[in-house]
C-alpha cells in the first residue's frame, strides 16, 4: 500500500504541473534554471557513441518485440505485454517470450483464455514470472471489462493496472500512443543521469530520477533519452566496471575512473 500512494502522489504532481502558467495573462519572473555542468556536450558524446544503434534495447527492446502488422488495439495490448515482462529482465529473454506469445496469438482474448500454467511456460524465464503471470490476467482482465480490450490513453490510469510502474507508463505512451508524457526511467537511466550529475542532488529512486530530470531537460529530449541511455548502459557505462576508458566522454564525467 505504502508504495502505491507514493506513485499516485507522484504522477498526481507532475500532471498538475503540466499546465502551470498557461492560463495567466501576465507570466511570473523567470528565475535562472539549473542545469549540469557539461551536459549538452556530455548528450553529444553518448549520441556519437550510440550512432550504430547495436545495443540489445535497439534490436530486441519493446519497440522490437509487437506485432507492427496487428490492428492498432492488438499493437497496443502487445506493447503493455512487453513492458510488463521486461521488468528485470534483459531485452533478449524479453524479446524471446513475447516472440512465443505471439507465435500463440498475443490478443486480450487469447491471454484470457489461457490458464495459466501455460501463460507461466510461454514467458518463462523471465523474472518474476510467477507473479508477471497474476498481474497479466488481472490487467488483461481489466483491460477487457473496463477499456474495450484497448489500453489506457493515461498515465494516472496506466499506473494503476496491476504490474504496471511509471517508467512502463510513459514507455506506452511514448511507443503505443505516440504521446511523450514524461521521461521513462529505468535503472540505467537512473544509475547514468546520477553519474553524470543530471540531477541536483543525488536521487534513490528512478522516479524520483524522472522528476529531477523533467525539471530542466527540454521537453524535445525527453522521447529520445530513454532509449539513448539505455543502449550507452547495456555497452559502456556498465553498472558494474564502467567501460570508462572506451568512454568519449571520460575527461568530462564526474564518475569516470580516469587511468
Amino acid at each position: 500500500p505504502r508504495r502505491s500512494r507514493r506513485r499516485k502522489s507522484i504522477a498526481i504532481a507532475y500532471e498538475s504541473g503540466q499546465g502551470d502558467g498557461a492560463e495567466q495573462g501576465t507570466p511570473e519572473p523567470q528565475r535562472p534554471r539549473w542545469e549540469p555542468r557539461d551536459w549538452r556536450q556530455q548528450l553529444e558524446r553518448i549520441r556519437e557513441m550510440r550512432r550504430n544503434r547495436d545495443a540489445p534495447v535497439d534490436e530486441m527492446g519493446v519497440e522490437k518485440c509487437y506485432d507492427s502488422s496487428a490492428p492498432p488495439q492488438v499493437m497496443r495490448y502487445q506493447v503493455l505485454l512487453s513492458l510488463m515482462l521486461s521488468s528485470q529482465t534483459k531485452d533478449q529473454v524479453t524479446s524471446a517470450a513475447m516472440l512465443r506469445l505471439r507465435q500463440h496469438g498475443l490478443t486480450v482474448d487469447s491471454i484470457l483464455q489461457m490458464d495459466d500454467a501455460t501463460l507461466g511456460q510461454i514467458i518463462y524465464p523471465v523474472g518474476f514470472w510467477r507473479n508477471k503471470v497474476k498481474y497479466i490476467k488481472q490487467t488483461t482482465a481489466i483491460l477487457k471489462e473496463k477499456y474495450g480490450g484497448d489500453i489506457p490513453r493515461t498515465v494516472e490510469e496506466l499506473v494503476q493496472l496491476p504490474g504496471v510502474g511509471p517508467k512502463m507508463a510513459h514507455l506506452a505512451m511514448n511507443i503505443a500512443w505516440d504521446n511523450v508524457s514524461g521521461i521513462a526511467v529505468d535503472t540505467h537511466v537512473h544509475r547514468i543521469t546520477n553519474r553524470l550529475k543530471w540531477v541536483k542532488k543525488e536521487t534513490r529512486y528512478p522516479e524520483e530520477t524522472r522528476v529531477a530530470l523533467e525539471d530542466w531537460l527540454p521537453r524535445d529530449l525527453w522521447r529520445e533519452i530513454n532509449w539513448l541511455l539505455v543502449g550507452f548502459g547495456q555497452q559502456t557505462c556498465l553498472p558494474v566496471n564502467p567501460r570508462c576508458n572506451e568512454c568519449l566522454n571520460q575527461d568530462i564525467c564526474p564518475a569516470a575512473k580516469r587511468r
